[in-house]
């Protein structure tokens, strides 16, 4: 088998900058584009803001999309596992789902119906669940292929390094896109959505060309020579979560995704409404860097303490920094602009660990159970991480949406309209909640058994040398 080259590893983190566009699209603006923080200057709803035991429309869509995942994802992860295609196991998926995973994000924005309507409902409902299925269908292969191109500790590493980037970089891509069609709106005057929708198109052309490239790039034999794994999807998947530090892991991972998606869907309106400033794209690329900038360290100190151990203080910095959050536009004797800056930093720092450890702990877990078992379930693996990340984001939507809610008010506009306005206080209260979730995260985290994984992969490397020799 070959060894991965620097090359490889990042045409491989070019497919994670283009899901990223994707996903960050959904996480970062369906909410703000479903239900905006104020009307007027052509902005609109187009599905209704009432609640139903609590849940908003958006919040109730996300959650029965998961009953859908629930299927999809070891369904998807079974197939391929047991692939016997002579490409491969993982890239006949990222070939063929690219493109329709692509094409439904944006579709997602085209409700064909302008303003509230239950079409649009509709019309949500089932583009958002094929959004999830065919991001299985990419995402879940695609993870795979990490203990199969990395299988040193280094090249882990530095894979998982190399894809946090690019996953920081999409997100950023995505973030940019309400700010990108207000400026072409400002600058054409056309009608807002249409600029909205052009833009997220531009954007899912560019996510499906990255995503296309370590599908034709990358020939997974020269790194893979494991069998396929004839067993029933759903018995691999009670296999999978038969591993218990991988339990106590996507515990934790779940938890942790609802907290961090909280705070990324509802950046905007912190910025907006809690520092009432309109830069929130400066604020989120002073972000970006302070995260560039600590993935290096990052790296560096995990092959020195261990990944759990960052894991931890990932989590506490994440509580502290949604703390600090929640007292934005309140803290007096610091002007909201330094305080933004603030903000950006301590979440920058947490942002940097959360986004290569995890990656490379599934890894791990994965091979040690390969070398326990003598079954490659990667796929099963990756499948049930990606589960957690799309349950923990529904489970965010609900909460967030649920929230956006409370302290929203009407007032009478220029021309007799009524608008939609909002205080903020429930955009504290979710501040609050993904603090405490975060505590939550590192309480759990703690149970993983680091040492026991890595005696594992040790034991099982000695025991290939042995045989080689």
């Amino acid at each position: 088998m070959k060894t991965v080259s620097s090359k490889i590893k990042w045409v491989f983190a070019v497919g994670q900058l283009g899901w990223s566009i994707l996903s960050g699209i959904i996480a970062n603006l369906l909410v703000n584009f479903y239900l905006p923080d104020s009307t007027g200057n052509g902005v609109i709803t187009f599905v209704t803001s009432a609640t139903f035991l609590g849940l908003t429309v958006i919040g109730l869509i996300t959650a029965c999309g998961r009953l859908v995942d629930a299927v999809t994802d070891p369904w998807i992860a079974g197939m391929s596992d047991n692939c016997s295609s002579p490409l491969g196991k993982r890239i006949p998926f990222m070939r063929y789902s690219a493109l329709p995973f692509a094409l439904v994000t944006v579709l997602i924005f085209c409700c064909p119906v302008r303003g509230e309507s239950p079409v649009n409902i509709i019309w949500l409902a089932v583009t958002l669940i094929l959004f999830y299925v065919f991001m299985t269908a990419y995402c879940t292969p695609y993870n795979a292929l990490i203990p199969v191109l990395g299988r040193s500790q280094k090249d882990r590493m530095d894979i998982s390094t190399y894809i946090s980037l690019t996953y920081i970089v999409g997100t950023g891509i995505a973030f940019g896109g309400k700010m990108i069609w207000e400026g072409v709106y400002a600058a054409t005057g056309w009608d807002y959505y249409l600029c909205a929708r052009l833009v997220l198109a531009a954007m899912a052309v560019l996510a499906l060309v990255c995503m296309l490239l370590p599908a034709f790039m990358i020939n997974e034999k020269d790194y893979d020579d494991s069998k396929p794994v004839k067993e029933n999807a759903f018995k691999s998947l009670t296999r999978t979560f038969a591993n218990r530090q991988f339990r106590v892991f996507v515990l934790s991972d779940i938890i942790y995704w609802v907290g961090i998606t909280i705070f990324n869907t509802g950046f905007i309106y912190y910025v907006e409404v809690l520092l009432e400033l309109n830069n929130y794209m400066i604020l989120f690329i002073f972000m970006t860097f302070v995260t560039f900038v600590c993935y290096i360290f990052v790296n560096m100190l995990s092959r020195k303490h261990g990944k759990k151990k960052l894991l931890v203080w990932g989590f506490g910095l994440f509580a502290f920094a949604f703390l600090v959050s929640s007292f934005a536009g309140k803290v007096s004797f610091i002007p909201n602009q330094i305080y933004g800056f603030i903000i950006c930093v301590l979440v920058g720092v947490p942002l940097s660990i959360l986004g290569i450890i995890p990656q490379a702990i599934v890894a791990d877990i994965a091979e040690s159970d390969y070398i326990s078992s003598g079954e490659n379930r990667d796929a099963m693996f990756y499948a049930a991480r990606t589960f957690a990340f799309k349950l923990g984001q529904s489970i965010a939507m609900i909460i967030f949406t649920s929230l956006a809610v409370v302290g929203q008010y009407t007032e009478a506009g220029p021309g007799g309209e009524t608008l939609i306005r909002n205080n903020g206080t429930g955009y504290r209260i979710s501040l609050v909640i993904a603090m405490v979730l975060c505590l939550i995260a590192m309480a759990v985290i703690i149970r993983y058994d680091e040492k026991s994984v890595m005696g594992i992969i040790e034991e099982g490397h000695k025991r290939q040398e042995a045989e080689k020799a």
